[in-house]
Parts: C-alpha cells; structure tokens; sequence
C-alpha cells in the first residue's frame, strides 16, 4: 500500500507590498503572489519554516 503524503491548503490573505523582499520571495517560492491565491503543498519541515516567516500574510486551512 502507498503511503498517503499530508498535504497543508495554504491561501495568501494580505500583499507583500512593503515588506521586506525575503518575505515576498518566500511567497513566490510557496507559489504564491496575489491575494486569495490558494495552493496544495506538501507537509515538510522546509515548507512549514517558510510558512512561519509569512505567517502574517498567509492562512493555513485544513
């Protein structure tokens, strides 16, 4: 049987505008960059540390 990877549902709720150019590249890199944008990622250490750092312009929904 294949092993079912956990995913995370990860929507961006506020603009990079203004802030500091790591969190806008961090946003681009979870494969976000407007508002309301909505993607699947998988459930990984790496994923979850970027998460944290843009925690204030992104909402994780289960």
């Amino acid at each position: 049987m294949s092993e079912r990877k956990s995913t995370l549902r990860v929507r961006q709720v506020a603009s990079p505008i203004g802030r500091k150019p790591g969190q806008r590249e961090t946003l681009i890199g979870l494969g976000l960059n407007k508002i309301n944008r909505v993607r699947e990622l998988e459930d990984t250490p790496a994923v979850r540390g970027m998460i944290r750092k843009v925690a204030h312009l992104v909402r994780v929904e289960q």
